[in-house]
């Protein structure tokens, strides 16, 4: 069985109810085995892609994740991403700013971390934080020198978002985005989990329980977000993510699709460039 993409796909313009969008759909195996098999094909899928992309220097693509804390956005990249040549992939994980970075407009710290030509870009949260978690918490913005109104603030971020990612599309960067939804019991389970198994206890942190008293500030601030930011240049999937191996299986699915669109090839070689091999390999003969 597989996904269609397009179930998971925000349309430009379309308004977001969260409640209407599962945290849990019908899986795409039926056993552990089968799901390892299915895991398996799309990362070896997705290496031959990677090379690709990385042999013709021409295209980059930036794959961003979102979610609430526990949501499996690190488990989802490390598996999805498991097959992947290091040298053409970068990774950075986005925490609390630094005194540096809260010097610079909001969209500093992540843009000089952006893809180069010919490698994959995984953002593990990113300039959205600053519509989610600062509108969530608007007392943050005294600490990023905002003088607006807190309500003027998001319009505005939005719209630079927006500019952004149509720039990044206009330049050869593809932008795609996850947002891994996650019911508010399944986190409770997975918290539980990270105190109850010692090799998981170095993932608890004590924030991540106070900030679930904001959950449904944060749905709201998603809500907006993703209606206000989904384009044809920088779609959102929301993907539902009860089921990590499901999850894992639709990103999947979605990361190997948006390759495939690129149209990648090895690159041509010339005839000029062709004489030179042949030079090379009469001289290795001799």
């Amino acid at each position: 069985m597989s996904f269609d993409a397009d179930d998971f796909r925000i349309l430009p313009g379309k308004s977001v109810d969260l409640k209407k969008w599962p945290t849990e759909t019908k899986p795409a195996y039926e056993s552990k085995e089968q799901y390892e098999t299915l895991l398996l094909d799309h990362v070896e899928r997705l290496s031959e892609l990677q090379e690709l992309l990385y042999a013709g220097h021409q295209h980059a693509v930036l794959f961003i994740f979102q979610g609430m804390d526990a949501a499996g956005k690190d488990g989802a990249i490390q598996h999805v991403m498991s097959g992947v040549n290091p040298q053409g992939c970068q990774a950075f994980g986005f925490q609390r700013p630094s005194a540096q970075e809260l010097k610079h407009d909001f969209l500093w710290r992540t843009t000089r971390n952006l893809p180069e030509r010919g490698r994959i870009g995984i953002f593990n949260r990113s300039y959205y934080e600053e519509v989610l978690i600062v509108r969530v918490h608007p007392e943050l913005l005294s600490t990023e020198g905002v003088s607006d109104k807190a309500d003027a603030v998001w319009e505005k971020r939005y719209q630079s978002i927006v500019d952004l990612e149509h720039h990044l599309h206009r330049n050869g960067t593809t932008v795609v985005k996850f947002f891994l939804h996650l019911s508010k019991e399944e986190q409770r389970k997975r918290f539980l989990k990270r105190i109850e198994e010692p090799e998981k206890n170095w993932k608890f942190d004590l924030a991540d329980v106070q900030e679930r008293a904001f959950w449904g500030d944060y749905q709201r601030a998603y809500e907006e977000c993703l209606s206000a930011t989904s384009t044809d240049a920088a779609p959102w999937y929301v993907v539902p993510a009860d089921d990590k191996q499901n999850a894992r299986l639709i990103i999947s699915q979605v990361v190997i699709a948006t390759l495939a669109g690129l149209h990648l090839r090895h690159p041509r070689v010339t005839e000029e460039r062709l004489r030179e091999l042949e030079v090379i390999r009469q001289q290795l003969d001799q």
